[in-house]
């Protein structure tokens, strides 16, 4: 069962958000939260698997409290799932840098939440398609270019198809149905891939793909 916890300063969102999970057979809310710090106290308690954030709190923002969770200097990370109204949001790019492993809009339809959710307990992640290009392009275009990102690393060419499809918001389900290989041959290939890259999870290498678009133009002229 996946244990997960809703903070929304919003009652009807985190309402709905906890009334749809519940009618699942594998995913139970076990707490809610108006604020950021409730939050993280919140899912340390129950040991949550996954938190869904809001990024826009009055009682502390979930920047900070993703940051807390999912940060690079938490030893045992707990995923973070932000949800916003926004779908260019500046604390979207916050997010991302404090260890977000994917975000959604809040009028996602709720088998998209529910999909997150899952991909996030297991250690995938899930970047809502209508955002990804948009808002990653705009969070690579603010970091600043490394001073090898002129040249791609040692990919294979599978590799590079996987990292093509992950930079595109697909999931590992959909990466190999695309592709026509096994979901644990995918989760092999975005393991290497990130290792290779060095980047610390999916959603970094999702960054990276786009600070290096170049990398990606016969993908552009064929489609």
């Amino acid at each position: 069962m996946i244990r997960a916890v809703v903070a929304d300063d919003q009652r009807s969102v985190r309402r709905a958000f906890t009334a749809f999970l519940h009618d699942t057979d594998d995913i139970r809310v076990v707490g809610e939260s108006v604020d950021g710090p409730t939050a993280v106290s919140l899912a340390r308690e129950h040991h949550a698997d996954v938190v869904l954030m809001d990024v826009r709190m009055p009682g502390g923002d979930g920047i900070t409290a993703t940051e807390r969770l999912a940060g690079p200097r938490v030893a045992r990370p707990i995923p973070v799932v932000v949800i916003t109204t926004f779908d260019l949001d500046e604390y979207l790019f916050g997010a991302l840098e404090a260890g977000a492993v994917g975000f959604l809009l809040k009028d996602a339809p709720p088998p998209e939440i529910v999909a997150a959710v899952r991909a996030a307990a297991s250690g995938d992640a899930l970047v809502s398609p209508r955002v990804t290009r948009r808002v990653l392009t705009e969070f690579a275009r603010r970091r600043p270019r490394r001073p090898d990102s002129t040249r791609g690393p040692e990919l294979t060419p599978r590799e590079h198809d996987v990292l093509a499809a992950i930079r595109r918001g697909l999931s590992n389900a959909e990466i190999a149905a695309e592709l026509f290989i096994e979901t644990g041959t995918v989760k092999t290939h975005v393991s290497n891939v990130i290792r290779k890259l060095g980047v610390r999870d999916r959603v970094q290498a999702i960054v990276w793909a786009f600070e290096n678009d170049h990398l990606f133009a016969s993908e552009r002229k064929t489609s």
